[in-house]
């Protein structure tokens, strides 16, 4: 257990390595303890929130595909994404955009509830962040450990914010 809780460090230590990192994940934290003050069920409030969570994610990973990697006129850095990288990124934001439309039009898609649960989306991807900007390798231990701490990480968020709700 000690491994993946270490692999779990490093996912949340990673992206405070460089500024360019830190620009793209503090507002995904900022969005996370502001979805603590939200209703803890999904409406179209915490679908807006959760479609800025996935669309910023989303263009913050796309930014190392369209950066010059050297003077002007530079090929595009497009072996920056591996394959799983893009799919998920692609995933992303398609699901933020669902996710922002559908609170703005106040009306979810069929089966499409689950995008208005901002807290789990805010948290997957604060964890998957440094594995998609290429701090840390997409690798198991990393995803197991991220599966491993998603409920004892929701429960101290749950009852160590609670003060924050209103009740």
């Amino acid at each position: 257990m000690g491994q993946y809780w270490f692999a779990f460090l490093q996912l949340l230590e990673a992206p405070f390595r460089g500024a360019d990192l830190v620009l793209g994940i503090v507002p995904l934290y900022f969005a996370l303890i502001l979805s603590e003050a939200t209703s803890t069920k999904a409406n179209f409030r915490t679908a807006i929130q959760t479609g800025f969570s996935f669309i910023w994610s989303g263009v913050q990973w796309l930014y190392p595909f369209f950066k010059d990697q050297g003077p002007a006129g530079a090929e595009r850095n497009l072996h920056a994404m591996l394959p799983v990288k893009m799919f998920v990124t692609f995933l992303v934001l398609a699901l933020g955009v669902v996710a922002l439309v559908s609170g703005m039009r106040k009306r979810f898609p069929k089966c499409g509830r689950f995008l208005g649960y901002t807290r789990f989306a805010n948290y997957l991807m604060i964890t998957i962040f440094p594995l998609q900007v290429g701090a840390l390798p997409w690798a198991w231990i990393y995803v197991c450990a991220i599966i491993l701490f998603a409920l004892p990480c929701w429960l101290v968020l749950h009852f160590g914010l609670m003060p924050l709700r209103n009740k």
